[in-house]
């Protein structure tokens, strides 16, 4: 498909129905006045968003749309992942119709928009992306569907790990966060970093510790503070109150991981996605079953035999699987090397939250979904959680 044209065909009965709707980008720059990351775009009457309006009624009897929050009458937001598209809300409240593009348990590598999907994304007036080249598939996706509202960029400020700097967790010094959230106050604001949303080369998963969650969502807040149209004071409001739920997350894990001796935190995972838990809170990363932060890639059995051993030679007591991946491979790994495996409602949040009723609905309970279940594997039965984080 070439960057401004979407082709949709409706099939009815014997006959088939194909309705092209081109949206040329050259020609919407002369009819649309565009404006910066800074400001929304005017919303002006024209032949093209009536074209517009029209595909989306189309598109919409045959794509499913993305999990949206609708019928606020606000700025439209749209989020890339679950876990961007949850700060977002939890962020805006009822203020906004938030537009999630990741369903729950639907990862984000390989990810491919629908129709629907860019034409709301088209129409948005702001798009939060994780950033940290997750989302591999963003430039060709705001590309065609001609976006030019406000881009904000989670991921701003914050160090990215590689694969391979996972011997250094264990050498983990207990003021590294503060250190990096000096660090972060030095960084260029979310304005200058929005045409470079994929920065660096490294471990996309910076949710998976809530002091860096945190961090992504001042970043969110204070893009969203620039999309005219937002109640700053409800924003600000909301941002301090789940700023607090994040902060009393992340001492209730740090609490409880402390009880457990250093040598004795030990994980391996499915696939490479808690980099930075494992940073976070001294725990020794033994291997994961896929040898890679993508999900899709499949380990050889070269690698299964070498993670087996390293199990063994540990004294590892679990393999946990991921909700969002099959738990064949885990599955397999912890009977050969004699261990339990977490699987099913037990398996880790990592890449995507969960259904809803899940544990892992939200990113504060697919958090402490994680936690308890880890801490349990180490023979630690968790605190009763802060007042805040209750209910």
């Amino acid at each position: 498909m070439s960057a401004g044209t979407i082709g949709v065909a409706l099939a009815a009965g014997h006959e088939e129905l194909v309705l092209t709707i081109i949206i040329n980008n050259e020609y919407r720059r002369h009819m649309i006045s565009r404006v910066t990351s800074a400001s929304r775009r005017a919303r002006t009457a024209s032949t093209t968003s009536a074209v517009v309006v029209a595909g989306v009624l189309v598109l919409a009897s045959c794509a499913s749309p993305a999990a949206s929050d609708s019928g606020s009458g606000g700025p439209r937001i749209v989020a890339t992942t679950t876990q961007v598209g949850d700060f977002t809300r939890e962020l805006m409240g009822d203020d906004a119709d938030v537009t999630q593009l990741l369903t729950p348990s639907q990862s984000a590598h390989g990810f491919d928009p629908s129709a629907a999907q860019l034409m709301a994304l088209g129409e948005a007036d702001a798009l939060v992306v994780n950033g940290a080249g997750l989302e591999s598939w963003l430039d060709d996706a705001v590309s065609s569907s001609g976006f030019d509202g406000v881009l904000i960029d989670a991921s701003t400020g914050i160090e990215l790990f590689g694969t391979d700097e996972h011997d250094e967790h264990d050498e983990h010094d207990a003021d590294a966060h503060d250190d990096e959230a000096a660090a972060a106050e030095t960084e260029d604001s979310h304005d200058e970093h929005a045409d470079e949303h994929e920065h660096g080369a490294g471990n996309p998963h910076i949710w998976t510790d809530p002091e860096l969650a945190e961090q992504m969502v001042e970043n969110i807040a204070r893009g969203l503070a620039e999309v005219p149209g937002i109640d700053t004071a409800a924003l600000e409001s909301n941002e301090e109150a789940y700023l607090a739920e994040l902060d009393a997350l992340d001492s209730w894990i740090e609490q409880n991981v402390s009880t457990v001796p250093v040598e004795q935190r030990l994980l391996v995972t499915n696939h490479d996605a808690f980099t930075y838990f494992v940073d976070a809170y001294d725990i020794t990363f033994v291997g994961s079953v896929i040898p890679s932060f993508d999900d899709n890639a499949e380990p050889s059995a070269a690698e299964i035999d070498e993670l087996v051993a390293k199990i063994r030679a540990t004294g590892v007591r679990a393999v946990f699987s991921e909700a969002s991946i099959s738990p064949d491979a885990a599955e397999t790994i912890a009977r050969e090397a004699e261990v339990t495996v977490y699987s099913g409602d037990d398996a880790l949040y990592g890449d995507a939250l969960g259904t809803s009723g899940s544990d892992g609905e939200t990113y504060l309970g697919s958090q402490i979904h994680n936690a308890r279940l880890i801490l349990e594997s180490w023979g630690v039965e968790p605190s009763a959680l802060p007042e805040v984080l209750q209910g």
